[in-house]
């Protein structure tokens, strides 16, 4: 009684505080609006980390990694076993879900939880599963009989889903060469060590700050950087500098070659191609791409090339449209355009068509309206509520945690969403999507829910007023939600394949469309109010702000082809021995980028993505031509459309990865994924915001004459 008494006492105050602000329309928006605050817990029983009764403390790690190391052993005999009463796959995946639970939950917690006693036994469960995982990787009995069924069939009758899974497990048991003699595969293991030492290098490598002898620095600019006695410290492209020449400087001093870095790139591709060919493929692309929705290097050169040249035009008009407005800001009638220019004046030309810092946008766009936007759309699509659901002690990690149910009108729950929104000392500065629990079917008929983490990292919330987002920050909100939806909405036989668990170039379908209805106007005026007034966001407004979201997006996008051509290039051979990879890169600058390489500069010494996404890097560019084909078909004319929005559902997020993408893609679309096709659906967007750029262009430059 006492603890119910202090929690409605608190309650009455948050109301008290928050009556002379707003009314808020949903108890969603309200409870986002809220400061969340920590209930005393009475009684002292807690129901443990997402509430699994091990982890009420720390050492609850351990058990959870002692448990599933007796559970892979009973699985291990299962599958082996010459008197096997279930498909293979079934083991397999149970044996994926069994480790992932582990490995999953302990990733996060290692990261995330503000304690160090919780992130210790979480990282020893990591190490853990990791060395169970390489034993399973050299297991060959088990690989044998996975093997023997993906090539012969099963004992038991098995679907198309059953087949694909089983070479998905096959596949990944083969990255670590137990197919190969052993000599050759040890080979493998050494390459594998090789390169990830050689990524750990390279990224570090990739962000520490040039440091410049003062007297190589003009003096006109040297205010702008830091110095350490007689050397000045470049830490960055300076990209925001008003000053012409502070960002040329900051790009030829950054930007300048290492031999250190040169060699590290260069061992790791020559180690990243022998490990593709020692494991049978033609070069590390095709090792990469196995699987994908690409499915072959040629597929992506095809496209990337389509694009390139629909581009070229596009582009250079962008780049005179910058070159008039340098002209203009400089003072010079013969300045021109260079690299280290379009991030500069994307952004002017931004707050200009604005007519307002993006701080005056802030008012309208409260944390809880925004929740409040993205249960509208899940409602009107999906016939599906977010609701604001009470944690039990000793189920968050922290105390400003919100956990959402995912609530069908007619199948009931479907997942949990936890919402690790707000910045805390030692906590990563990335938005991202953690999956800590996939969905599956289980044995008994049910389904085992789904449970993910979004984390952001907002600015602590205030009793003086909500959270409010700049419109970057509603578009990062509403992306990474895309994410947790296709997780939620996932309805897959095995968690190997869930929601997310897809090829890399599909992954970011879900999340990238969802950034299409947060610059859709029709979707923001039903949540875009002011946190004070309740007043609507002008359409004045409104018009500004969607169309500063759609500048130079021609140029934007030539510069993700050339990226990605020179990332395909680095792998798609074996690493000249007589040509730098600086050469290469003035190579493909040359063929794919409307704006010259700088002389003595090495801008791929500084491309950290190259480790993480080596032969992916084109993923993004896939993922937005597929998201903005099916915004064209489905969601453009109504962004609330319940037919559209359940044939999406039915069609593409429930499977998850459970159907070759490409499959997916070409039978929602009606057509197949040429790379003619998937090109001219990114030009067709591209050629409406060239419109719309041409107006703002031509009123901001005009107003400047």
């Amino acid at each position: 009684m006492l603890k119910t008494c202090r929690n409605k006492s608190a309650k009455y105050l948050l109301n008290k505080l928050y009556r002379n602000v707003s009314t808020w329309s949903t108890p969603l928006a309200t409870a986002f609006n809220s400061p969340p605050y920590k209930k005393i817990n009475f009684t002292r029983n807690e129901s443990g980390l997402f509430r699994l009764s091990e982890l009420r403390s720390f050492e609850g790690f351990y058990l959870l990694r002692d448990n599933v190391a007796n559970k892979t052993e009973d699985l291990i005999s299962e599958a082996i076993s010459t008197n096997r009463k279930r498909k293979m796959v079934e083991i397999f995946d149970e044996l994926s879900d069994s480790l992932c639970k582990v490995a999953d939950l302990a990733e996060f917690i290692r990261i995330a939880h503000p304690k160090n006693k919780y992130c210790q036994a979480a990282e020893d469960a990591c190490i853990t599963i990791s060395r169970i995982v390489e034993s399973l990787n050299t297991h060959k009995p088990l690989y044998t009989a996975l093997r023997n069924v993906v090539d012969n069939g099963d004992i038991l009758p098995t679907s198309d889903v059953d087949k694909h899974v089983s070479k998905l497990f096959l596949f990944d048991f083969e990255q670590s060469g137990i197919h190969l003699e052993e000599g050759e595969r040890q080979k493998v293991v050494r390459l594998n060590e090789y390169i990830l030492q050689l990524g750990q290098k390279f990224m570090a490598g990739a962000v520490q700050p040039s440091i410049i002898q003062r007297t190589d620095v003009p003096s006109s600019v040297r205010n702008y950087f830091p110095a350490e006695g007689d050397s000045v410290l470049v830490s960055g492209l300076y990209t925001n500098s008003s000053s012409a020449e502070a960002r040329e400087t900051a790009y030829r001093l950054f930007l300048r070659p290492s031999e250190q870095q040169n060699q590290l790139l260069t061992d790791l591709l020559m180690c990243r191609h022998e490990l593709a060919r020692t494991c049978g493929f033609e070069t590390y692309a095709h090792r990469a791409l196995n699987a994908s929705t690409v499915e072959h290097p040629k597929m992506v050169q095809e496209f990337l090339n389509e694009l390139s040249q629909g581009l070229s035009p596009r582009a250079n008009a962008d780049f005179r449209i910058m070159e008039k407005m340098k002209r203009q800001d400089s003072g010079i009638n013969t300045a021109r355009v260079a690299a280290w220019d379009p991030p500069y004046f994307t952004s002017l030309m931004e707050k200009k068509s604005l007519k307002a810092n993006t701080s005056e946008f802030l008012p309208y766009f409260s944390l809880g309206g925004c929740m409040e936007g993205l249960d509208n759309i899940m409602r009107s699509l999906y016939g599906i509520s977010l609701k604001n659901t009470e944690m039990e002690p000793g189920e968050s990690w922290n105390n400003d945690i919100y956990k959402i149910s995912v609530v069908h009108e007619t199948e009931g729950l479907l997942g949990y969403i936890y919402c690790d929104f707000f910045e805390r000392n030692g906590k990563p500065n990335q938005d991202c999507h953690f999956t800590i629990q996939g969905g599956k079917d289980l044995p008994d008929g049910n389904y085992q829910l789904p449970i993910v983490v979004v984390m952001l990292n907002l600015s602590q919330p205030h009793w003086t007023g909500p959270v409010l987002l700049s419109p970057s920050r509603v578009d990062n909100l509403f992306h990474e939600m895309g994410h947790a939806m296709h997780s939620m909405l996932a309805r897959t036989k095995y968690q190997h394949v869930t929601g997310t668990r897809c090829s890399t170039d599909f992954a970011e379908v879900p999340s990238v469309l969802m950034e299409y209805f947060a610059n859709d106007p029709r979707v923001l005026r039903t949540f875009a109010r002011h946190f004070q007034t309740q007043e609507p966001i002008s359409e004045d407004m409104l018009r500004r702000l969607c169309a500063s979201k759609k500048l130079f997006s021609a140029s934007e996008t030539q510069l993700q082809v050339f990226y990605s051509v020179l990332d395909q290039v680095y792998h798609s051979g074996p690493v000249s021995h007589n040509r730098s990879t600086t050469e290469t890169l003035i190579e493909v600058q040359k063929e794919y980028y409307g704006l010259p390489y700088v002389e003595n500069t090495a801008w791929q010494l500084r491309f950290s993505h190259l480790v993480g996404y080596g032969a992916k890097y084109y993923s993004y560019l896939i993922s937005k031509t597929i998201a903005s084909w099916i915004w064209q078909n489905y969601f453009e004319n109504n962004p609330f459309n319940r037919e559209s929005g359940e044939k999406y559902r039915r069609e593409i997020l429930a499977h998850g990865g459970g159907v070759p993408s490409r499959q997916l893609v070409a039978n929602f679309l009606k057509r197949d994924m040429t790379p003619q096709i998937l090109a001219q659906s990114l030009l067709t967007e591209i050629d409406t915001n060239n419109e719309i750029v041409q107006d703002i262009s031509n009123s901001v430059l005009n107003a400047e004459m």
